[in-house]
């Protein structure tokens, strides 16, 4: 049995981490978003990437999900005392993992072998990809004009009003080939609970603007797990996006996304009164809890969405 999920901030970090604690290292890639990747400081930060990989090797900071346990700051709070900018916080830590990364990239290395050897260097023993090894930037239309990702994330907090997202270079871009692997052989595709918009449809269309689209879909069992629970987003702005674009963010309009492409449906407890909307859309639906509070339910919550779509664990 082979399983690709695909993930993009927190709530896919948690979930891939789930999967790990029950696939074997062959049996589990994670593609992750790079639509968020930017340059700061002159190195090439790709946050969902260190998210994910800093979630599956134990280094996560357990209060924010991103960025490093037991950080210090020393460097970005001295830069930002000489005028250089702070909104964006570079742990020390973290800083290493940036610095090595602009440095490998610079000499001709692609993005998926550094995070390959990352991951070793790290003790992650699944496979963790990036999505493309060509630069894709998520854009996003606001009633302020197009800002950059992070620039709208994280610098303007997310305040100026969403209408529409573009992902640059994705026209040209093509999947990492052991991406394109992944899919292919695959027996099920699992999209972890990540915000739609920003984090999962940059790798979808990746993934499907090829020359021969992957089988994504087509025969394959592909699940989604809602990042909306009773009608909010637990981390990040996909309900407020969702709003914003005049969508009453649910599970159900979580659902509405993935239409056409997944064939079963996971939504929280509290969303329970959804099921028959959501098995309207052609999807079969399983309700349980999606809240991963902790490491077990992070387990439980990957062995229930396994079982689901019939396998064995």
């Amino acid at each position: 049995m082979k399983i690709v999920a695909l993930a993009g901030g927190v709530g896919g970090a948690k979930l891939a981490h789930g999967l790990a604690q029950i696939l074997k290292p062959e049996e589990l890639t994670v593609i992750v978003n790079t639509g968020d990747d930017f340059e700061h400081y002159g190195l090439y930060i790709c946050p969902d990437l260190d998210t994910v990989c800093y979630t599956l090797a134990g280094l996560a900071n357990p209060e924010t999900g991103w960025g490093r346990a037991d950080e210090s700051w020393n460097a970005i709070e001295n830069a930002s005392k000489l005028g250089g900018p702070a909104w964006f916080k570079l742990g020390d830590r973290d800083l290493g993992t940036h610095l090595e990364r602009t440095r490998r990239l610079k000499a001709g290395d692609s993005l998926s072998q550094i995070t390959q050897d990352f991951c070793k260097a790290w003790g992650i023993q699944h496979t963790v990809l990036p999505m493309s090894d060509q630069p894709i930037r998520t854009m996003v239309d606001t009633d302020e004009g197009e800002l950059a990702f992070q620039e709208y994330f994280v610098h303007r907090r997310c305040e100026p009003r969403v209408k529409g997202f573009r992902f640059e270079g994705a026209d040209e871009a093509e999947p990492a080939a052991k991406a394109r692997e992944a899919v292919e052989s695959a027996d099920a595709v699992v999209i972890c609970p990540s915000n739609p918009w920003v984090s999962v449809d940059p790798v979808l269309k990746i993934l499907s603007l090829t020359p021969t689209p992957l089988p994504l879909g087509e025969g394959n069992r592909v699940v989604a797990i809602s990042p909306i629970i009773g009608g909010e987003a637990i981390k990040g702005p996909a309900a407020k996006m969702y709003r914003e674009l005049r969508i009453e963010p649910s599970a159900l309009a979580v659902a509405k996304h993935y239409q056409g492409l997944v064939t079963h449906f996971v939504m929280d407890t509290i969303d329970s009164q959804l099921i028959e909307s959501v098995r309207g859309l052609n999807m079969q639906a399983l309700v349980t809890n999606t809240l991963m509070k902790s490491h077990v339910d992070r387990k439980q919550l990957a062995s229930e969405v396994l079982q689901f779509i019939g396998v064995t664990v």
